[in-house]
């Protein structure tokens, strides 16, 4: 029974980006509104991915300094292996950082859809009372901190990328489902900072409710691989991370939104309480 209930919070984690898609192609403009700090870091990381890939035969000769004695065969062959490990790498580098410093540069447009999307479903928890600068330098702390995190998977699947077959099936599937889980930490992080829920807390109710945030998360992950789909989907990732908090992983941490039913737009004087 705990088995099938896990699998079932698999889909859905994966309804949820979903909804938060769906959410804003009923609100064109907050789509527009968040592509903007997500098109900003795409210029910067596409032309470092993009200078990357065309020096990718330097780089994986340098990383394969000990192979220049093989033979001309088995030296070709682990220089290619090396490249698609380095490219895999910087891929799974380059997703998880990406949001969260998106989500750094674009703060005030992605608080701004979160609360969009919390007052559509019955209203918004309170602004918490935290100096701006204060803010800051937590949003800050958190990318470094995840920074550093994704760093340290990148190489170790740099590494496991060398081993034959299962650095071809079995690591892209773990980074995967290792990068889906801190995309939606990340993701997440707008609504549950607004309901005083800091990093260690929150981590800590991800992993309590693991294969829902995995879900989510992966299907993300997928989507966010699709060119220009981690631009393109952000606001609606924000979304649906937004309605996952509110649901799920922060439900208890404002007892008031439990007490309403609001119809998807609806005024506040046409809010009606909960009768079940």
């Amino acid at each position: 029974m705990e088995q099938q209930s896990r699998f079932k919070d698999l889909f859905t984690g994966a309804s949820y980006l979903l909804r938060g898609i769906g959410w804003v192609a009923r609100h064109p403009l907050q789509w527009l509104f968040g592509l903007i700090p997500a098109l900003i870091v795409l210029v910067v990381y596409g032309t470092a991915l993009g200078f990357l890939v065309y020096n990718i035969g330097d780089v994986a000769s340098w990383v394969t300094w000990f192979a220049d004695g093989w033979g001309e065969t088995v030296r070709t062959a682990t220089r290619v292996i090396a490249g698609i490990a380095v490219l895999g790498a910087s891929v799974f580098l380059a997703i998880l950082t990406f949001t969260a410093v998106t989500l750094l540069v674009g703060d005030p447009f992605y608080e701004a859809i979160a609360v969009r999307v919390e007052e559509s479903q019955g209203g918004a928890p309170p602004e918490p009372d935290v100096p701006l600068m204060t803010q800051i330098g937590r949003a800050i702390k958190d990318a470094l901190l995840l920074g550093l995190v994704a760093l340290g998977f990148a190489l170790l699947f740099f590494a496991g990328g060398f081993i034959p077959g299962v650095g071809q099936t079995v690591v892209p599937v773990v980074a995967a489902c290792v990068s889906g889980y801190f995309l939606a930490g990340e993701l997440s992080s707008v609504a549950m900072e607004r309901r005083e829920v800091l990093r260690k807390e929150r981590f800590a109710r991800m992993k309590a409710n693991r294969p829902l945030v995995i879900g989510f998360g992966v299907a993300t992950f997928a989507l966010f691989l699709v060119p220009f789909g981690a631009v393109l989907a952000m606001p609606g990732a924000v979304a649906g991370a937004t309605l996952m908090v509110r649901e799920r992983l922060g439900a208890d941490k404002w007892p008031g939104a439990q007490e309403w039913r609001a119809a998807p737009e609806v005024r506040p004087e046409q809010w009606q309480p909960r009768l079940d």
